[in-house]
């Protein structure tokens, strides 16, 4: 590639040429002409432009070298999640607020470096904290020295210490997010140890992990209405669910200042006590009835007389008020038929069984509850015929004035805490296992709330058009490679796969030039 001079009607033009071999044969080709000559002298552009051109002609020459495999490799690196991440800790506030609360402090290694480390680890390539100091040397990182598997032992547990702060911090310097706070979805979820689980978060108790071997914590997490982690409270492991969600409530409205708060949770959290508490301390609320646990309340409810109400096509709902309280029962009809459709098989079934082979029946729980007690299997007609009531529905009480479509439709947004614990649990692998610092522990789980405040953010600004693992796979897809030529050190960019382009362009970042120039006194944490 060259610049030469085309003389046309008289003037000249600087063009840039290409030569290239065609056939056996040279030929050149004009990439672009950047104008008239006289005109680039008389205003002084000329030198800037060739000086340009020198940079790009070099530029492509490195690629070139390269693809050819005239230029060794002398590292790799993944840019993509800390290009994307490290704007969005930056707007959201979480590494100022960081620096706030570390002030004052003496750390003789960079705890919010470290925090944010943790945090993308969780999101691209989660494990134990060993797994992170080795996986991030694929990583460009930004930041300064180095960390160690000591820092981050260390950065966890004052984590865990300040968590709460942090939350409130979070909320205030980004209020005006946090706008949808007048109704907040909760729920619980345990995560079991392998170790001692902490000095007094470990203990055994009902798990939802199936692990009831295991000592473990009980983890609550709170959304606003966007599905925008608010808080991620945690108690020790043989905590109940009823007993978390007065504290809860109370704590959001001292902490933030919200007076007007609705809570949406899910039937663990209910009994009659719970909703008299609620009521009397002012929170209105939408909560999940355990219908076979109030069987003669329900049995009133669920018989009253009146017409559901269809909402959508999987949804209809029926308000029914019941001494003072308020139910909604909803219904979906494609549910309510395969729950006939289940029961009459398992009728069948049973009926087979009685008459071929009775003493299969015994000790058989899944069959228990549609068979009358005595010393030879019967089916309980009375049973099945009861257990209809209950095909596809489940029942609300609220003390709220929303009509019952709107009331149904806030209680089916709780899946959006249950699909925050599934990425936590699943895809962020938050469970802790060997820890024995309740601090320790606590920071380690939170790390998954900031992970997960991150991954909101992202999916919010791309308008939820990509699944997590395709965002991920594609931001980790970008790299550059560090290679050198004629003593100057140039890292080269790979092209954008998939949506990488789009996350750039919802996060306002700028995608790094093709090739550029190293910076000889920049910094990469844990590089190298």
């Amino acid at each position: 590639m060259f610049v030469r001079t085309k003389t046309t009607e008289g003037r000249n033009y600087l063009q840039v040429v290409e030569s290239y071999w065609q056939d056996g044969k040279p030929r050149q080709r004009v990439i672009a002409t950047l104008g008239r000559l006289d005109k680039l002298s008389e205003g002084g552009q000329i030198d800037g432009v060739l000086r340009s051109l020198s940079r790009f002609a070099d530029k492509v020459r490195v690629i070139e070298e390269y693809r050819e495999g005239n230029l060794e490799a002398k590292g790799v690196a993944k840019i993509g999640p800390d290009l994307i991440c490290a704007r969005l800790w930056s707007e959201l506030g979480i590494g100022e607020i960081l620096d706030k609360l570390l002030s004052g402090r003496k750390f003789e290694f960079p705890v919010e470096r470290a925090v944010y480390l943790a945090t993308l680890a969780r999101l691209f390539f989660p494990g134990s904290d060993r797994r992170t100091i080795s996986r991030a040397r694929d990583f460009s990182i930004s930041g300064e020295g180095s960390l160690s598997l000591h820092h981050l032992y260390r950065a966890m547990s004052w984590l865990g210490d300040n968590r709460e702060r942090i939350e409130d911090e979070l909320f205030f310097a980004n209020r005006d997010l946090f706008s949808s706070l007048s109704v907040v979805f909760f729920d619980t979820t345990t995560l079991y140890f392998e170790g001692a689980g902490g000095e007094r978060l470990g203990r055994r108790g009902y798990s939802k992990d199936r692990r009831p071997d295991e000592a473990q914590m009980v983890l609550g997490m709170v959304l606003d209405g966007e599905g925008r982690p608010v808080a991620a409270p945690a108690w020790p492991g043989n905590t109940t669910d009823a007993a978390t969600i007065l504290p809860v409530a109370t704590s959001l409205r001292k902490r933030f200042g919200i007076s007007d708060i609705c809570i949406v949770a899910d039937r663990g959290m209910v009994g009659k006590r719970n909703a008299q508490e609620l009521e009397k301390l002012g929170f209105t609320y939408i909560l999940g009835v355990k219908m076979r646990l109030e069987k003669r309340a329900m049995a009133e409810v669920l018989s009253r007389a009146g017409r559901f109400r269809q909402v959508t096509d999987n949804l209809r709902v029926k308000e029914v008020r019941h001494e003072g309280k308020r139910y909604v029962v909803c219904q979906n009809p494609q549910e309510a038929e395969r729950d006939r459709l289940a029961r009459q098989a398992m009728v069948s079934d049973l009926e087979r069984k009685i008459a071929e082979s009775p003493s299969s029946l015994i000790g058989n729980t899944g069959y228990r509850r549609y068979l009358k007690a005595g010393q030879r299997p019967e089916i309980d007609w009375e049973k099945v015929r009861s257990e209809e009531r209950y095909d596809g529905k489940w029942v609300l009480t609220t003390n709220t004035d929303l009509p019952a479509d709107e009331v149904a439709q806030k209680y089916k947004e709780l899946w959006r805490v249950e699909r925050i614990f599934r990425e936590a649990k699943d895809t962020l692998r938050t469970r802790p296992i060997y820890h024995q610092s309740d601090s320790y522990i606590l920071g380690h789980v939170f790390v998954s709330f900031l992970a997960l405040l991150l991954m909101h953010e992202l999916k919010t600004r791309t308008g939820g058009a990509f699944e997590w693992d395709e965002m991920k796979r594609d931001l980790e897809a970008l790299y550059e490679v560090e290679v050198e030529q004629d003593g100057k050190a140039w890292l080269l960019r790979s092209p954008l796969r998939g949506c990488a382009g789009k996350i750039f362009k919802a996060c306002g970042v700028a995608v790094p030039p093709s090739a550029r120039e190293a910076d000889p006194n920049a910094t990469a944490l844990l590089r190298g």
